[in-house]
């Protein structure tokens, strides 16, 4: 990971993928500094994409670039360890005969650094992501987020020009995969070099990727700027990528998010964030309450809004309302439906519990979205 023919870090990578089996055809480019998000249901291609990538996958007619160097195609295939490609998966992987330092130590010492020099770039990594008093542990001896942790240090001590991510916290429990994804996107904006992040959360995409890939059986489907994506999806997985409603904007202090038409959400945030931030608003449909009039008290989250359609989600209904441009669902009964006589056209109150709504950061520009799905994914 890293060689004397490694290009600078500021370097573009493409790919043009081209698989039989399993079938994938997709053709990607990721700019200097950016994050892509690549999502799409089981069995789209998503791994098969990642191992042509990483150079553990050699396929006939694939062609892979970093900048003008060629690492796949036209007669040439560069071996894994000499691309500049590091591959971080859902699991650790240290090495368990080694102390966490020696883990982190371990890339940059292949890469031709002195003892000397690879130990002091693990303990800068190590000291980056939060583990530094944990460097005389043995992996066995470490908490799962601690783990992930440190496997971070690894990937980014051998300072690769592409970092691919694959399902990075789904092993983690919620509030240590939050802690991670915080962490994740300040080493992220950090970065020169390309980020390609392949996940399933809805989260992880709004938070981390400045752009988004759909692969769908096998095919690149869709692609573009993270919130045009997911605010005019082409195929039904987007459509369906989370079971929460997301309203996107800016950090206003006291809790509160504003988003675009002067709309605000009050919730709890699930990180430090300072005033004029990017952020974002999630809260399930589950927790949305309708009303036919405007409820009594002063409810810190209250919307009007003109319900556009009742779509069936198992025994309930998802009632979608639009309030001044954002489209919000709440999750009902069919007994409710009839009784306030929800349908389109009808105009209703939509209330939430501050305490049942997530405020994290984000990158990108303001925006909202929200989505039927079928699951909840937070």
């Amino acid at each position: 990971m890293g060689g004397d023919d490694v290009t600078e870090e500021s370097a573009a990578f493409r790919a043009a993928v081209r698989c039989e089996l399993p079938p994938l055809t997709a053709d990607l480019e990721v700019p200097p500094a950016t994050t892509l998000g690549v999502i799409g249901p089981n069995g789209a291609g998503k791994s098969t994409l990642l191992g042509v990538l990483a150079g553990l996958r050699r396929t006939p007619g694939s062609e892979v670039w970093l900048g003008e160097r060629v690492l796949q195609g036209r007669g040439v295939f560069v071996e894994p360890h000499r691309r500049s490609v590091v591959l971080l998966e859902q699991k650790a992987k240290l090495f368990p005969h080694l102390d966490v330092r020696r883990n982190v130590a371990f890339g940059p010492a292949a890469a031709g650094l002195s003892r000397r020099a690879a130990r002091a770039r693990a303990e800068h990594w190590l000291e980056a992501v939060g583990v530094a008093h944990l460097a005389d542990r043995m992996p066995s001896q470490l908490s799962g987020g601690q783990a992930q942790r440190a496997a971070i240090a690894r990937a980014l001590a051998t300072e690769p020009s592409v970092l691919l991510l694959d399902e990075p916290f789904a092993a983690l429990d919620v509030d240590v995969a939050q802690q991670m994804r915080t962490l994740v996107r300040s080493l992220l904006s950090e970065r020169a070099g390309c980020t390609v992040l392949v996940t399933h959360d809805l989260v992880d995409i709004v938070g981390l990727a400045d752009t988004v890939a759909v692969l769908d059986h096998g095919r690149l489907v869709q692609t573009g700027p993270t919130t045009e994506v997911l605010t005019h999806p082409e195929t039904s997985f987007a459509a369906s990528l989370s079971g929460v409603n997301l309203v996107t904007g800016r950090f206003a202090g006291s809790s509160t998010i504003e988003g675009p038409q002067g709309i605000t959400v009050v919730g709890e945030p699930s990180e430090p964030l300072t005033a004029g931030q990017a952020a974002a608003a999630a809260f399930s449909p589950r927790a949305v309450a309708v009303y036919p009039q405007a409820p009594h008290g002063s409810p810190r989250n209250s919307w009007t809004g003109t319900v556009t359609e009742v779509m069936p989600r198992g025994d309930h209904a998802v009632v979608w309302s639009d309030c001044g441009g954002v489209r919000i669902g709440a999750e009902v009964t069919w007994e409710s439906v009839a009784e306030l006589g929800l349908g389109h056209g009808s105009p209703v109150f939509l209330v939430v519990k501050a305490t049942e709504v997530r405020i994290y950061g984000t990158v990108g520009p303001a925006s909202v979205f929200s989505d039927p799905a079928e699951s909840d994914r937070l």
